[in-house]
């Protein structure tokens, strides 16, 4: 009997005795209410969420629908809900997870589109009008750019994952909330504004459905993987606007 096929590709990422369960959420717009498929993948020590789910989808089922992009923690499409836990699966390792069943769900508070794969939509229209992807570096301001290269460019530490909507317990019960990431993004534009208006975003936070709604659970935090940090950022958002009613020391 020939060995079962232990890679993706030509990398492999365990042996047959390595095997983990994986029990996946599949939901398909075609095929009615959504239910959890189990798969025994070859999960190895050093092997990934996202690299078992790839191994599923190469070896197993090629209709199951993952969202990866960068497979180092930088992009932020991957984000899903391992065991309850909201974590980006490319840097989840298998082995760190407790034994037994590995649940794989999307991130939750998201409509699903797909098996794994949500509408990031609802998240990206969260933010204030101001929003921007980038901003002009303030750093090296001594340094000459390479030839070709008007200056430099830094990108936001919030990497627009949506693990923290996921976790949010408010955004579970209150679709107008505009969230955290969103909330922590405007603090980050007080800290260093460059041009932005500081009325106009003080405005925004201090709405009915803004920095006041949070419940300070922390979660958010808890489920951040670039250190962000939103829920003490919706805190220092909450200073500012005290002390723009007046009301700060």
């Amino acid at each position: 009997m020939a060995a079962a096929d232990t890679s993706i590709g030509t990398e492999p990422i365990g042996t047959e005795r390595d095997a983990r369960s994986f029990r996946v959420f599949r939901f398909k717009r075609e095929n009615g209410p959504s239910r959890f498929d189990t798969f025994d993948v070859p999960a190895g020590p050093a092997g990934t969420v996202l690299e078992s789910l790839r191994w599923i989808q190469i070896h197993r089922d090629p209709s199951l629908a993952i969202r990866h992009s960068c497979l180092h923690a930088s992009c932020g499409t991957c984000g899903m809900r391992v065991n309850g836990c909201e974590v980006l699966a490319c840097v989840t390792p298998v082995a760190g997870l407790q034994s037994g069943e590995v649940t794989v769900e999307p991130m939750a508070n998201f409509p699903v589109l797909d098996d794994l794969v949500v509408d990031m939509t609802p998240f990206v229209e969260r933010f204030p009008p101001q929003h921007a992807t980038t901003r002009a570096s303030e750093f090296q301001t001594a340094a000459e750019t390479p030839e070709g290269i008007d200056g430099y460019e830094r990108f936001e530490d919030c990497i627009e994952c949506g693990l923290c909507l996921s976790a949010c317990p408010v955004v579970a019960t209150d679709d107008t909330y505009v969230g955290p990431a969103a909330l922590a993004y405007a603090q980050r534009m007080l800290e260093e504004p460059r041009g932005d208006d500081r009325d106009a975003i003080l405005a925004w936070a201090d709405g009915d459905a803004a920095a006041w709604r949070c419940h300070a659970a922390f979660e958010c935090t808890e489920a951040c993987p670039s250190n962000v940090r939103p829920a003490q950022r919706i805190m220092a958002l909450r200073r500012a606007l005290t002390d723009r009613r007046g009301g700060g020391s």
